[in-house]
């Protein structure tokens, strides 16, 4: 239907209104479709429209005048202010008062006629003549979009074997379980096709330092920086993070939130290398990052080099078990060199790097570090770690014998085991236990099931299948009890037979 101006409609309905009226019942029924299917009207109001009675209606609303005028409007808007702009029903007992009040100290000055409307007006009534200026109190500047929602989400099904220089990155925080006041913290980057791991010291949580130390790494890596998944935490989610990705390339996403899964390699690595080299323990200072930095210079080496690790590469779901197939162990070197996405420029850095280091001396340092940060966790004062030994000669010694000892990593904090808290229900034999005692004293070689039958039979409804197991404990403790007695009265007989026989 096409749509036609309210004066056309005008002149359909002047052309058409008197034929309908003298028109017999079928003649009406067909003008009064075709009118419909003209100007869109609904068949009740066409035929209101045709018969020239639609005029005729009461206009709609209401045609009382306003009780409450603009004067009285801006009076209740003063007063509104003035009460620290509370809602309609707390204003409304409140106006009495508060008009007084105001001019008895000559800040409101109103006519009878204001006052009196003022004092009888209802709290709905004040509501709506509030209206306009709470709608404009409520204008605020309107804020740009949270960086968050300009960030792609991706879930840890979207990584379709991507090329090397893909990271996932999170913030480990080492705060020792408080989390008030100020902490070191790790940034963990793992790169998702090789499983290289970098880990950078941070002095504290900030988006800026987070930034500058993602910038170190795209220049370390032996992998140009291609992608970064991240959670939704600030030091992530920020303007400064964004602009640096946009700026070089880099494509940026996040995770789902409070979905750890969706960070599955980094989460694994926070695990296997950071909580492992330096433990739970609270670091705080500039002292201490300064010892992690020390000590991750040998770490990434030491893993990314020494540390052959697994990777998935498929996962089936069957029934509700998963078979998962892993590779045969690979370094993160390893991976890397057999990559055709890498550089032969890379790979020969790689290789001239894998050849000139010392996988003991790193394990040293970090040893060396490792005794550093656990004696700052235990708060003694903050210095200069010694360097590692050059001839290795007491570190080697030492490899020999120190499996004997147990855990070698200083960090190293076993969870404490909890304290055992036995059971504070109520006795359920207790008004009971003297007949037990009873029926033991008389017949000694009853059994605990004999007499849980017993006392069911006496009681019937009292005792529960499952109570059976603490009868028989008791039972067990009475016997030992009474066997000691036997044994400590055996002992005094036979000191007695001896006293006897020496005084004969």
């Amino acid at each position: 239907m096409a749509k036609i101006s309210r004066e056309a409609r005008a002149e359909l309905v002047a052309a058409v209104s008197s034929r309908y009226r003298t028109s017999s019942k079928s003649e009406k029924t067909r003008i009064l479709d075709e009118f419909v299917r003209v100007t869109g009207y609904h068949k009740k109001h066409a035929v209101r429209v045709l018969q020239g009675k639609e005029h005729d209606r009461k206009p709609r609303g209401n045609s009382r005048p306003s009780l409450y005028g603009e004067a009285v409007r801006q009076a209740l808007v003063v007063l509104w202010e003035a009460s620290d702009r509370i809602c309609g029903k707390r204003l409304r007992p409140l106006l009495p008062q508060l008009i007084t009040s105001l001019e008895r100290h000559g800040h409101l000055s109103l006519e009878d006629q204001v006052r009196e409307r003022l004092l009888r007006v209802s709290a709905s009534t004040i509501d709506r003549l509030l209206e306009p200026a709470r709608a404009i109190s409520r204008k605020r500047r309107r804020k740009p979009p949270a960086v968050r929602t300009q960030i792609p989400v991706r879930t840890f099904a979207d990584w379709d074997n991507p090329k090397p220089g893909f990271l996932e990155a999170d913030l480990v925080a080492h705060c020792g379980g408080t989390i008030s006041g100020r902490y070191n913290h790790t940034l963990t980057a793992t790169d998702i096709s090789s499983g290289w791991t970098e880990c950078v010291a941070l002095a504290v949580r900030d988006s800026a330092l987070v930034t500058d130390a993602l910038e170190g790494l795209r220049t370390a890596m032996p992998f140009p920086l291609r992608g970064i998944d991240t959670d939704n935490g600030g030091e992530f989610m920020n303007e400064t993070l964004r602009r640096f990705c946009e700026r070089h390339g880099i494509e940026f996403t996040r995770a789902r939130p409070y979905r750890k899964n969706d960070q599955a390699w980094v989460e694994q690595k926070n695990g296997a290398v950071v909580r492992r080299m330096v433990g739970y323990g609270r670091l705080e200072g500039i002292a201490a990052a300064e010892s992690l930095a020390r000590m991750y210079d040998s770490t990434r080496l030491f893993v990314n080099f020494f540390q052959p690790s697994f990777r998935l590469i498929s996962k089936e779901r069957v029934g509700a078990r998963v078979r998962k197939q892993y590779d045969s162990p690979q370094t993160p070197c390893a991976r890397l060199l057999a990559s055709a996405h890498v550089a032969e420029e890379s790979k020969d850095r790689l290789r001239a790097v894998l050849a000139s280091l010392d996988p003991l001396r790193l394990l040293d340092e970090i040893r060396t570090m490792q005794g550093h940060i656990a004696s700052l966790v235990r708060g003694e004062p903050a210095h200069t770690p010694p360097d590692r030994d050059r001839d290795l000669d007491r570190f080697l010694a030492s490899l020999a014998t120190i499996w004997k000892e147990g855990e070698a990593r200083p960090t190293h904090q076993p969870k404490p085991k909890v304290k055992r808290y036995w059971r504070t229900r109520e006795d359920p034999f207790a008004e009971v236990w003297p007949k037990v005692l009873v029926w033991l004293e008389s017949e000694p070689d009853q059994t605990a099931k004999e007499l849980f039958a017993r006392l069911r039979m006496q009681h019937p409804g009292a005792f529960r299948d499952g109570q059976l197991r603490t009868l028989q404990r008791r039972v067990k403790d009475w016997r030992m009890t009474a066997a000691r007695r036997l044994v400590f009265a055996g002992n005094k007989s036979c000191e007695l037979g001896g006293e006897a026989a020496s005084s004969g």
